[in-house]
């Protein structure tokens, strides 16, 4: 048994005092920091060893000063959490970084005991987990939205519920019109409103500016970093990739943030032009996949350019309208609306970074990820990209079939190394 499953043993073991066990998780996340600030991995380019530091950060704020805290799905406009000086806890990533201390299982079972459906997607069984069982300090508040996961809501209002916590749900139109601009504009200043009178403060507009501006010189670097990625190598791993959503989502605006992109932009002109077969990733990843791990993981063969929700919305912010700026962000999304814009958005991309191949990952208890994977499927056969469907599960390792992981991938694989380009698997 290795340290970090032996860590997961002790957290599991110590919930008959749920504090106890979130303290182990604090001090292994602090811990986990201090090795990441003070031992360089040479393996990875200067924005890489930043990027692992400060989503170990980012997680570790909310729960250290939970006081301050609000929790926030993935599409939350977190921008004016940064603007209050609020820490808000992504509970997807939270969920995740359970799985990192291999104690996912303890609290996915514990929903499940708690009543809540087995088919329900891993990620929400994880934080009801932690919810139910007393794992989680109570933040101030929550926010969501209707966006893509029909989970979302529900989890919410239980959390919201169980915690006695004010909770502010945006309802996020299908399409994109002026009129719906305005109608998620005003929710969000509703949502500011309640914000202000949990929290004892107001918001204080110049700085959302300021975190506004900071997020669309982030763009910039973005940008300039694909650019590169469509003809240069850049290694790349399963965990990195998620971490990016931390970056590209919820602690977007933020200085750290910035800076990262920065590094990363400047970072990519070191390296040689790519001879790799590249592969684009549509949907999240499942980082523990000891196979996906050994194929995708720093590899020189197969490189892994990104994930579709890292560039799920790339236009530039208008500062001086900052609510009627992030309610079109949120409408504009290409996870929000018809599924087929998202898939041309993912073709686009495929074609723009030269991929070879796509790889589909149906997480488990995700209608979503599921259901467009025909339409995903007879988009990328008339282009001629190869195109896989996997199923699996990102964070519990329970419910990933690996020997049927192997023989897709392997065989996917192979036919990117042969050129096939009218096989879709």
């Amino acid at each position: 048994m290795d340290i970090i499953k032996k860590y997961g043993y002790a957290i599991k073991n110590s919930m008959a005092n749920p504090e106890t066990s979130l303290n182990l998780i604090k001090t292994g996340l602090f811990f986990e920091k201090f090795r990441l600030s003070k031992f360089r991995n040479k393996t990875l380019p200067p924005s890489l060893q930043y990027l692992n530091k400060i989503c170990v950060q980012y997680i570790l704020e909310p729960l250290q000063n939970s006081h301050s805290s609000a929790l926030v799905n993935l599409f939350a406009p977190a921008e004016l959490l940064h603007a209050m000086n609020i820490y808000p806890l992504f509970i997807e990533a939270f969920s995740s970084f359970l799985s990192g201390f291999t104690c996912e299982d303890y609290f996915i079972d514990y929903a499940t005991n708690c009543g809540f459906s087995e088919t329900l997607c891993s990620y929400h069984k994880a934080f009801l987990g932690a919810i139910n069982s007393g794992l989680l300090p109570k933040p101030r508040f929550a926010i969501t939205s209707s966006m893509i996961c029909d989970a979302n809501i529900s989890t919410f209002k239980h959390t919201s519920k169980q915690y006695d916590i004010p909770l502010y749900v945006i309802d996020i139109p299908y399409e994109y019109s002026k009129d719906a601009e305005k109608y998620v504009s005003v929710q969000i200043k509703e949502m500011v409103n309640m914000m202000e009178d949990v929290m004892k403060k107001s918001l204080d507009e110049n700085k959302l500016k300021e975190v506004i501006m900071r997020e669309n010189a982030s763009l910039i670097y973005r940008k300039n970093f694909y650019t590169s990625l469509q003809t240069k190598y850049f290694p790349n791993t399963l965990t990195l990739e998620m971490y990016k959503l931390f970056a590209s989502h919820v602690a977007i605006g933020r200085e750290e943030t910035y800076t990262f992109y920065k590094m990363q932009a400047k970072d990519i002109k070191t390296f040689k032009e790519s001879k790799s077969k590249k592969i684009l990733w549509v949907h999240l990843l499942p980082f523990y996949h000891k196979l996906l791990k050994n194929y995708f993981n720093l590899s020189e063969d197969y490189q892994l350019l990104t994930c579709d929700f890292n560039f799920d919305y790339m236009d530039e912010l208008d500062y001086n309208h900052p609510y009627d700026a992030l309610a079109k962000k949120m409408i504009l999304n290409q996870y929000n609306g018809s599924f087929e814009t998202k898939a041309q958005n993912i073709l686009k991309a495929a074609k723009t970074l030269n991929a070879d191949g796509v790889i589909n990952f149906c997480h488990w208890g995700c209608k979503q990820s599921t259901g467009g994977t025909m339409i995903l499927k007879e988009l990328f056969k008339k282009n001629n990209l190869p195109f896989l469907s996997i199923d699996g599960d990102c964070i519990d390792r329970r419910n990933t079939q690996d020997g049927q992981i192997q023989t897709r991938i392997e065989a996917f694989l192979e036919m990117i190394n042969t050129n096939n380009r009218r096989k879709v698997v």
